[in-house]
C-alpha cells in the first residue's frame, strides 16, 4: 500500500514484546483434571495457533509507553488474547460466518465439533476474566478498572453487541458500517490500550490522546481488512478471501471502491499517528503496531 506524509517511516514491529505474549500463553494451562483436559486441548489448539498478537502487543506497549514494565501486564495482555481466540471460535461457526479454514488450518468447529467450540470459546473468555482479577498485580481499582474496560469491550456494547448488529441488520450505508466495526472489532483494540492506562492510573486529560489513537487503530485494522479480504490470496490469510462478498456483507471496499477505501486507510493511520504526537510517554512501539497493521498483508 502507498503510503505519503506521516506514514512514510514505518518502524519495526516490537517483536520483543510479541515474544513475552507467546511465551505467556503458552505456559497458560486451564484443565486441572484428566475429565476436562480434551477442553483444554480445544482452547490451546486455537489459542497457539500464531499471528501477530496485535491485542495483547498494544496492551504491552502502552503500558511501555506510559513506563510501566510489560511483564508486568501480561495477565491482562494474554486475556485480551484469549478473548480475541474466543471470538474467532465463535464467529466461525456454522451458525455464524460458517468458515472452515483460520490461520491456515481447520478451523475449531471443524476439528473438534461445534458442541467442544462453542464450550472452548465459552471457557476462554470466563479464563480471560479470572486471569486479570486472580494474576494482575495492582491496586485493586486499577485492577477492576482493567477489568471493566475488558469486559464492556467485549459486551452488548462491544463485539458481542457488534456481531449481533452484523448477523442481524447488516449494515447499507458509512455511518452504520462504522458504527458495527467500531463494536464489533474496534472496541476490544481500543480496550487494548484503555486497560493499560487503567493499570497505569492514568489520568484523563493524558489519557485522551492515547483514546483517539485507540479508536482509529481500530477503523484502520477494519478497512485494511476489508481491501485484504478482496486483494489477498487464502495462503496469505490463512482463510478463504472473498468470504464478505460470499456473505453478502457492506465492507469499505464494497462501499468505497478499492481505492476509497485505501484512501480511507492513509487518512486512519495519518490520524492515529497525529494522536500519539500528543500523547506523553515513549510512544515508538505503539507507532510500530500503527505501521503494521496499515501495511500488513495477511
Amino acid at each position: 500500500m502507498a503510503r505519503t506524509g506521516p506514514e512514510s517511516e514505518a518502524t519495526a514491529y516490537p517483536e520483543d514484546l510479541r515474544g513475552l505474549v507467546e511465551r505467556h500463553l503458552e505456559d497458560l494451562s486451564f484443565s486441572p483434571r484428566p475429565q476436562t483436559a480434551g477442553l483444554e486441548d480445544a482452547m490451546r489448539y486455537s489459542l497457539l495457533a500464531g499471528g501477530k498478537r496485535i491485542r495483547p502487543v498494544l496492551c504491552l506497549a502502552t503500558g511501555r509507553a506510559l513506563g510501566l514494565d510489560p511483564a508486568g501486564l501480561l495477565p491482562t495482555a494474554a486475556a485480551l488474547e484469549l478473548i480475541h481466540t474466543y471470538s474467532l471460535i465463535h464467529d466461525d461457526l456454522p451458525a455464524m460466518d460458517d468458515d472452515d479454514l483460520r490461520r491456515g488450518r481447520p478451523t475449531s468447529h471443524v476439528a473438534y465439533g461445534e458442541d467442544v467450540a462453542i464450550l472452548a470459546g465459552d471457557a476462554l473468555f470466563a479464563e480471560a476474566v479470572r486471569l486479570i482479577a486472580e494474576c494482575q498485580e495492582g491496586p485493586a481499582d486499577r485492577v477492576l478498572a482493567a477489568i471493566k474496560e475488558v469486559a464492556a469491550a467485549t459486551g452488548v456494547d462491544g463485539m458481542v453487541g457488534g456481531q449481533y448488529f452484523d448477523v442481524t441488520a447488516a449494515a447499507t450505508d458509512p455511518e452504520s458500517l462504522r458504527l458495527l466495526h467500531s463494536l464489533k472489532t474496534g472496541r476490544l483494540i481500543a480496550a487494548s490500550v484503555c486497560a493499560a492506562l487503567a493499570l497505569a492510573g492514568t489520568g484523563e486529560d493524558e489519557q485522551l490522546p492515547y483514546r483517539r489513537f485507540a479508536t482509529e487503530l481500530g477503523l484502520l485494522f477494519q478497512i485494511v481488512d476489508d481491501i485484504l479480504d478482496v486483494t489477498g490470496t487464502d495462503e496469505e490469510l490463512g482463510k478463504p478471501h472473498g468470504s464478505d462478498e460470499r456473505h453478502g456483507k457492506t465492507t469499505y471496499v464494497s462501499l468505497h471502491g478499492i481505492e476509497g477505501a485505501r484512501e480511507l486507510a492513509r487518512g486512519s493511520h495519518r490520524e492515529s499517528i497525529l494522536a500519539l504526537a500528543d500523547a506523553a510517554g515513549e510512544t515508538g512501539s505503539l507507532r510500530a503496531i500503527a505501521d503494521y497493521i496499515f501495511t500488513r498483508q495477511s
